[in-house]
């Protein structure tokens, strides 16, 4: 006898609880001078908070350099934190949860050679997670194929709202009149 595939699930938010790990989202060594911080909300279609999302951000170096640091995936067994991460090499990665509001921050170095910071983002109802860029003002984005390849209502999607010298805010949003620009990566 021959059953039936079993249907797909979406993802739960049991990642939640397993990819976090301890300064996850402080990718810049501790009192660099040209830490900045990042932060925005995971929004849903209605524009409400998504409590339970979580975003991988890859970025390069100060210098363009795109190699991390070895061992920066790699967990410690004792700690649960990332062996790599000794808090003096940038490795070019942060993992971060969204809080019961939707809310997320990361503090990490300007990207060397891009206008942009990468970004994965995991969810509840997501089959597959997606792609985008944070776009931050100020950098030069002039030559940039992808911004120049959108209309301007939609190339707003992926630029940052600079709040002060080294903040900016980023809204995520999943679906809807405003959703965020997502990458399709085959």
């Amino acid at each position: 006898m021959s059953l039936p595939p079993t249907p797909s699930q979406t993802v739960g938010p049991f990642y939640g609880y397993a990819l976090p790990y301890p300064g996850g989202p402080d990718m810049a060594p501790p009192g660099h001078p040209e830490t900045i911080v990042v932060h925005g909300y995971v929004l849903d279609g209605s524009g409400d908070p998504v409590p339970d999302a979580l975003l991988e951000i890859w970025q390069p170096a100060l210098d363009g350099s795109r190699s991390g640091a070895p061992g920066s995936m790699r967990r410690d067994s004792v700690s649960g934190g990332v062996a790599g991460r000794d808090g003096i090499t940038f490795t070019g990665f942060g993992r971060v949860a969204t809080d019961a509001g939707g809310h997320w921050t990361i503090r990490t170095l300007p990207p060397g050679g891009v206008p942009y910071l990468s970004v994965c983002v995991f969810a509840r109802g997501l089959l597959h997670h997606l792609f985008t860029r944070i776009y931050l003002p100020g950098f030069d984005t002039a030559s940039d194929g992808l911004l120049a390849s959108l209309e301007p209502g939609r190339r707003e999607t992926l630029v940052a709202e600079q709040e002060g010298p080294s903040a900016y805010r980023f809204d995520i949003r999943l679906q809807g009149p405003e959703e965020t620009v997502f990458l399709d990566f085959r």
